[in-house]
């Protein structure tokens, strides 16, 4: 198994080259020190005050500025295209925690290809900043401390089962995918637990949780 590019003791702060809202930039870096950026994010990071510690991707949108300003040795170029940058770079991340921010934007494709990449790669635990709202792959097991009325939507990627506490509709012995039964706009009432019996559940919460999310991912049993 090929080692990854880029290896963190503490939570990575992963930058797409989307729209970049600067506070949530903060509250990622806040909880996630280390810096990476996917391909054209290292230009963004730059416009931000911000030096990666790596630059992941297939590196076709990288600007001269940015060849120039970061060391030859933190880029890590991965020609092939049959992934998107996204996967490329947390496939290469081997950290605690990863916070995405910059991968919204406009394209709604692009969106969907991140949260297929959630899924896919669920064993890195990786939360992606979107709008007002934060998206993950559920783990095998997650305690979450979340308050009664908090939004808990629980959206399947692929056919899925598991069980719940503290949800107002448990999703015990319900069959859940994409095409059939889905979960959003669930309400906690109370502390949420899940536990998944395959991987494939995103999970959406308001981004005011991203450090109970944080907390919750790091003591999670992953798969």
């Amino acid at each position: 198994m090929t080692k990854p590019f880029f290896n963190s003791k503490v939570g990575v702060t992963l930058i797409g080259a989307g729209m970049v809202v600067p506070a949530k930039l903060q509250a990622a870096l806040a909880l996630a020190p280390s810096i990476v950026s996917a391909d054209g994010g290292a230009d963004a990071a730059l416009r931000l005050g911000l030096v990666p510690d790596a630059v992941i991707g297939d590196m076709d949108s990288v600007g001269d500025a940015a060849r120039e300003m970061i060391p030859a040795d933190r880029f890590c170029r991965i020609a092939e295209q049959d992934s998107t940058d996204f996967d490329k770079a947390l496939r290469n991340i081997e950290a605690p925690v990863v916070i995405g921010v910059g991968f919204e934007g406009g394209r709604i494709d692009h969106m969907l290809a991140c949260y297929s990449v959630l899924v896919q790669r669920a064993a890195q635990p990786c939360i992606l900043m979107a709008g007002e709202q934060i998206v993950f792959a559920a783990p095998k097991r997650l305690d979450l401390a979340v308050e009664d009325g908090d939004l808990v939507s629980l959206f399947p990627m692929t056919e899925v089962q598991g069980r719940s506490t503290g949800l107002a509709w448990p999703i015990e012995g319900l069959a859940m995918a994409p095409n059939n039964r889905i979960g959003t706009s669930n309400r906690a009432s109370g502390r949420v637990s899940l536990e998944m019996e395959s991987p494939g559940m995103l999970v959406i919460v308001a981004d005011r949780a991203l450090g109970l999310v944080v907390q919750a991912l790091r003591s999670a049993e992953s798969w």
